[in-house]
């Protein structure tokens, strides 16, 4: 069983909540607020439940040096000026200051730590880091799922120093969908896999082949999967050394009795974004690179998603950040926003970002917060940084 935040008794408590607020940060201001917003739901929950509620994150990739380019004081003037609740920022996570700045709140009131990656031992989950953070709290919970792979001091070690511990609802939430794909998903079960490489998704891959039905492929790696086919592929993106790979992948599919789906037609062009082309062949011709799926790649994966009660969506068909090669990223995710009796889950960055940019994020069952979280959620069966927490 999995504890959540509303098991504990938290009146009275100091909690310390590692949130993910490594949101992106345009000329000083937040221009995304999505995982803030997200967290918003437990901070709540342990700032009305009268706690001294204190949040730690990390924000960019500051590689353990002070460096004020990612300082999270911008993540606080934000929090205060969309006043979704008053909160107090001091400027570190370990030491006399923050001792002072916890024995100066009331109980009800929020604070926001520096930069947990200011500090080397963060990502070494260093035990002396580990018990200098840990030093002022008597709670400990997680609500990052993005950052809930990895071994860190305050995602991984904290849970091991401080004895009451839970998952925030957000990281609950999560757990709930992933394990319910993993363990007990309805069928028929579609997994939509796009993205460049095949190399950075086989794990995931070779999961997906032991739960789902179907599987559609799309975005780079299709093309390697074409050229293994023996159908032409112009200048497309290949993996050449992964062939042996695709060939394992279709045994294993084979074995499983899963239908592994490839593109029917392109949006092709004679250059990286350059003019598209529609190419309504499988073979792609010479001189050409295959940037997105075609109308009747999109019909028939909408012909196969219909029936499906399960759909897991990672990875784009194209380069949908370009509008000329964006219509069968965003078909997609049409079609998935009318799954009326489908439990649709959409993980990966770029799938996020494309079901947002469609409009349709409203329609999706969940919507990960959390994308090299998600794949290895679904690699391994399991994310360390939750298991600590069982």
């Amino acid at each position: 069983m999995l504890k959540v935040i509303k098991d504990l008794d938290l009146k009275g408590k100091k909690v310390f909540i590692r949130v993910d607020f490594n949101v992106p940060v345009k000329d000083c201001k937040v221009s995304d607020d999505t995982r803030i917003v997200e967290a918003l739901e437990t901070i709540l929950y342990a700032k009305n439940s009268g706690a001294k509620v204190i949040l730690g994150s990390h924000l960019g990739r500051p590689k353990g040096e002070k460096n004020l380019d990612y300082t999270l004081k911008v993540v606080a003037d934000y929090i205060n000026e969309k006043k979704f609740f008053d909160i107090k920022f001091v400027d570190d996570c370990i030491g006399v200051d923050v001792e002072h700045a916890i024995e100066a709140m009331n109980y009800g009131d929020v604070l926001l730590l520096e930069n947990l990656r200011f500090y080397k031992g963060e990502e070494k989950n260093d035990k002396d880091f580990t018990a200098q953070l840990g030093a002022f709290y008597d709670v400990y919970i997680n609500d990052a799922f993005g950052t809930s792979h990895r071994k860190h001091s305050s995602t991984y070690g904290l849970a091991e120093f401080i004895k009451i511990k839970a998952a925030g609802f957000l990281v609950e939430k999560e757990a709930k969908y992933f394990d319910a794909i993993i363990k007990s998903p309805a069928h028929p079960f579609a997994a939509i896999v796009g993205g460049a490489k095949i190399s950075d998704k086989i794990g995931v891959i070779n999961s997906l082949i032991d739960v789902a039905d179907i599987i559609l492929i799309g975005g780079a790696m299709a093309y390697t999967f074409l050229k293994y086919n023996d159908y032409s592929v112009g200048t497309s993106m290949v993996e050449d050394d992964a062939m042996d790979t695709v060939r394992k992948i279709y045994e294993k599919a084979d074995q499983k009795n899963v239908s592994i789906n490839l593109p029917l037609d392109h949006i092709v062009s004679d250059k990286f974004c350059g003019d598209p082309v529609i190419c309504s062949e499988i073979s792609i011709p010479d001189n050409y690179m295959g940037l997105d799926i075609g109308e009747r790649s999109v019909a028939a994966y909408k012909e196969l998603l219909l029936p499906c009660k399960t759909v897991l969506w990672n990875g784009p068909m194209g380069v949908f950040e370009s509008d000329a090669y964006a219509k069968g990223t965003f078909s997609i995710a049409d079609i998935l926003s009318k799954l009326d009796n489908a439990t649709v889950i959409v993980g990966g960055g770029d799938s996020v970002s494309a079901v947002k940019k469609a409009g349709v994020s409203d329609k999706i069952a969940h919507i990960s917060t959390g994308g090299g979280a998600s794949l290895e959620y679904i690699e391994f069966g399991k994310l360390p940084c939750i298991e600590v927490l069982r």
